[in-house]
């Protein structure tokens, strides 16, 4: 005899099936708002390679620019990964912030990465949305090394949110001008260089104080 599934495990197995039909969904629409853009991709396209029918997308999804949100959390929280494990790797507070900025512009070259978050979400979403989204995913590792630059001295204290903004503002910037550059390689070149002239500037004051002995 074969016993019957409780109830909790078939609620488990739901969620479980239901978040998967998601996960699909927001894969599927990442390819084609990639490499179509928001405009030219279809819900229909999308549910051909979701392999799923509309009723279940609709069920997760109230709209398209719903689906498009909720891609751009993806595109963003990647790009926020790789710009926390570039700057993971160098110790000075100022290095790992230029490693993060470098990072992100770098991804910038990445037609998909233009597309959905450069170039179609502050029409989709709208500028507020963008930004909002944009801070959830790099405020924290922003923030941690610009208060370091501000333990060192190297910053003036109070203004680590202000800093922060600047800072993403400014990257921003550099990486849509990088999208819409005829030539993006040198595009990049140039943002590098200017977003690395900010940050040094930005925490161009005093050098830490060296640490002095014991006996002095």
């Amino acid at each position: 005899m074969i016993e019957a599934q409780p109830s909790g495990a078939r609620a488990d197995a739901r969620v479980e099936r239901g978040r998967a039909t998601r996960d699909r969904l927001v894969a599927a629409a990442r390819q084609h708002f990639g490499q179509d853009g928001y405009e030219r991709t279809s819900i229909a396209a999308v549910l051909d390679t979701a392999g799923v029918a509309k009723g279940a997308l609709y069920h997760h999804f109230a709209s398209k620019e719903g689906l498009f949100d909720a891609v751009l959390d993806g595109v963003v929280a990647d790009i926020a990964r790789s710009a926390a494990a570039a700057a993971r790797a160098e110790r000075d507070p100022l290095g790992r912030l230029r490693a993060g900025c470098f990072a992100w512009l770098e991804l910038a070259l990445d037609p998909a990465v233009q597309r959905i978050a450069l170039l179609d979400a502050p029409s989709v979403v709208g500028w507020t949305r963008w930004r909002e989204i944009d801070e959830q995913h790099t405020r924290r590792g922003l923030r941690a090394s610009i208060e370091r630059l501000i333990v060192e001295g190297r910053l003036p204290p109070g203004n680590s949110v202000l800093y922060a903004h600047m800072v993403l503002a400014a990257v921003n910037e550099a990486a849509l001008l990088i999208a819409r550059a005829d030539d993006p390689q040198a595009a990049l070149a140039v943002g590098k260089d200017a977003v690395d002239t900010l940050l040094t500037r930005l925490a161009g004051g005093s050098a830490p104080p060296a640490a002095t002995g014991a006996g002095e």
